[in-house]
């Protein structure tokens, strides 16, 4: 998150009235920066990575763990380290900040009041060098967040607190419910960022809507869970607010578990790697390659089985975000008749990519997506502005939203040389791929942000899955790799992510041959061996049906690669680690540094293959096998108290060891730190 506008936010009412303007705007600010940055090249290929963390609070005297409020005081102490500002300072939105040799990291507020993100102080180049500093990095920042915290706070990186919204007091400080910006039934306003964007965010988002967000999240049916299932945390009776009437008009659904408030989602964490391409032709490839990866990778760090404190049957945060910010009307759901809007809008402000945006050659009009809603007027003036049809479509979708926070003080003039209109829009369009232009006042180009995957317990895991989704886009653009596949297909992975144990469980749509029609040198197989081999030539990409280009693909086969042909007689899928490793000896690593990069790589090839759990599968069996549990789906404070007590006990394991994942990623749970130590081991 970027620094934070000030101004005077006007009520949905108001800001309504002046949506046409700020798109209008936010139009005529795109093309400056078209026309200005569209022929810039040869910009450094650089990237950096976005870590959130939940920053809790231990009571080990009576085994309770709550969120922390503290995040303006965390930042202000960070600030105020006069060590830390003889080094430039790591806190920009509350001090000036000077980068010199040491690089310290950066640290911002997000949109919950008890998280915190951080950023390498620099970003990181593509040389290998960069790639094994990354973890050191991570851990770096982590500990510098955790010293300026009290005693018995700590950072956590988890998707979600499991007992976020629960009945009990699972803040510290305590506040009430049922606020007048959030009027949650669950949670205080006080939980969110007091910055005025964030209240004005959640308050025009539900007044957009007519009705609070609602969120429903299947429960996950274990042998003493009631059947069936009715969220016993819900108040039918409450009448504080108009919205209140949602729960007695159906919006909490049975045999689910019912959230009502953005802060269910937008106080999730996650793991964000941003791209800067070296000219717009290669930041428009690396967004449409990389888009049907998503999926995928959202899978593989599935991470989020605990909400309101019951286990659910899904294991990742992407839908619950989705549905958190979701600000359409009845009628652009299509649940009434169109009157007032414009268009029935598929999708929420949070979903997966609906464009492609490349002028590649491959990109074949099969692919793109049939139910793509535009703003043909926004289209039309950006191809009159010299913007090419494909991405004038682009953008002319993100422009059909309404812009959520306006302020009153940003309508007196339009500046050319700015980009709050159409960032207005542009930053509130949460695609799971996001193409930024280059921004008016810095030296900074083309950039791509990968945004599906789940934050992970422990710096290793973070940092594996950085340096893997770093070396693919390497591979892509070194071996010229296509992954296209129908934008649909990429919208049904994204679903099927969801699911419990989906990386070992289900299948993906993928593509079968991602070759140039050229030999390529591949190593390994799906045994994950390093031998050199040359695959054959590739035939140029088919104009046959495009049902035959794709398949469905378990993520053992999409990561590992598959041996067997397939039955149309198409031989098996390469792997996209047998893919890096042909990178990586093509571009002539040393031995010690491929060993170090083999590390992490084997992560991704043995989460992939079952070999090691996902974050959310442990998380479950934790919670399935503790002596407290009764089978009833409920995740109790005690049992909250020692499951976040394991996650930091694992991350300090890990940090003591030499990396390799320590005993997290043993499948079972033999290798658990004794329950009884994580108290002592806290206070020493």
């Amino acid at each position: 998150m970027g620094l934070l506008a000030v101004g005077t936010p006007l009520a949905w009412p108001e800001a309504k009235k002046t949506a046409d303007q700020v798109r209008e705007w936010g139009i005529e600010q795109l093309l400056a920066i078209w026309n200005r940055a569209k022929g810039k090249e040869r910009d450094m290929l650089l990237w950096g990575d976005e870590i959130e963390y939940l920053v809790v609070k231990f009571d080990d005297k009576n085994r309770r763990v709550r969120l922390s409020l503290r995040q303006a005081d965390i930042l202000a102490a960070l600030a105020a380290d006069e060590e830390l500002c003889k080094k430039g300072g790591c806190v920009p939105d509350l001090q000036k900040v000077f980068r010199n040799t040491d690089k310290l990291p950066v640290f911002h507020p997000e949109f919950g009041r008890f998280m915190l993100e951080s950023t390498p102080g620099k970003p990181w180049g593509i040389g290998f060098k960069d790639l094994l500093d990354v973890e050191p990095n991570m851990k770096w920042r982590r500990q510098i967040a955790k010293d300026h915290m009290e005693a018995d706070e700590g950072p956590i990186t988890l998707t979600t607190f499991p007992r976020l919204g629960t009945k009990d007091d699972f803040t510290y400080p305590y506040f009430p419910p049922s606020g007048e910006k959030l009027r949650s039934q669950f949670l205080p306003d006080e939980i969110a960022n007091p910055h005025i964007r964030f209240p004005t965010l959640a308050a025009n988002i539900r007044a957009r809507r007519g009705r609070k967000v609602e969120i429903n999240v299947p429960i996950f049916k274990d042998i003493n869970t009631p059947v069936p299932f009715k969220d016993p945390t819900v108040n039918y009776d409450l009448h504080n607010w108009p919205e209140d009437d949602d729960v007695r008009n159906g919006a909490a659904k049975i045999d689910h578990v019912y959230m009502d408030a953005m802060a269910f989602g937008m106080g999730s964490c996650c793991l964000q790697i941003t791209f800067q391409a070296k000219n717009i032709t290669e930041g428009r490839k690396l967004y449409d390659q990389l888009s049907p990866l998503g999926p995928i990778m959202l899978a593989l760090t599935a991470a989020t089985p605990i909400y309101k404190g019951f286990l659910v049957d899904t294991d990742v945060r992407w839908n619950q975000i989705s549905r958190a910010v979701d600000d359409r009307t009845a009628e652009e759901l299509g649940e009434k008749p169109l009157k007032h809007d414009r268009w029935r809008i598929p999708k929420s402000r949070y979903a997966s990519n609906s464009t492609y945006i490349s002028l590649d050659p491959r990109l074949r009009p099969e692919y793109h997506d049939p139910d793509l809603v535009i703003d043909p007027a926004i289209q039309e003036q950006l191809e009159a502005g010299g913007m090419d049809p494909l991405l004038a479509t682009h953008f002319a979708h993100l422009f059909i939203r309404d812009p959520i926070v306006v302020f009153s003080e940003d309508l007196n003039h339009l500046d050319l040389d700015q980009t709050n209109h159409f960032e207005n829009i542009q930053s509130t369009n949460w695609q799971h791929i996001r193409f930024k232009p280059p921004p008016a006042d810095a030296d900074i180009g083309w950039r791509v942000e990968f945004r599906p995957m789940e934050i992970q317990m422990t710096d290793f895991e973070n940092a594996a899955f950085s340096i893997f989704i770093v070396l693919v886009t390497r591979a892509i653009l070194s071996f010229e790799l296509n992954f296209y596949i129908p934008i649909p297909r990429t919208t049904e992975n994204m679903e099927t992510a969801h699911n419990r144990d989906a990386v070992l469980n289900d299948r993906f749509y993928f593509r079968k041959d991602p070759f140039p029609p050229r030999p390529v040198k591949i190593n390994g197989s799906a045994s994950g061996t390093t031998t050199p081999m040359v695959l054959p030539s590739r035939p140029p990409t088919p104009t046959g049906p495009v049902e035959e280009e794709y398949t469905l693909m378990t993520i053992d086969e999409i990561i590992n690669g598959r041996t067997e042909s397939y039955d149309d007689g198409s031989s098996g899928f390469p792997g996209l680690l047998p893919l890096v490793e042909s990178y990586l000896s093509s571009v002539n690593v040393d031995v010690e540094t491929r060993c170090d990069l083999t590390r992490y790589l084997d992560l991704i090839r043995k989460r992939a293959s079952g070999q090691l759990w996902t974050g959310a599968k442990w998380i479950r069996e934790f919670v399935r096998t503790h002596k407290e549990y009764k089978g009833d789906s409920v995740v109790g404070q005690g049992l909250c108290y020692d499951l976040l007590s394991e996650v930091e006990m694992v991350e300090m394991v890990e940090n003591l060891g030499s990396g390799g994942g320590g005993p997290m990623f043993k499948v079972g749970a033999e290798m658990r730190p004794a329950a009884a130590d994580k108290g002592l081991a806290r206070a020493d």
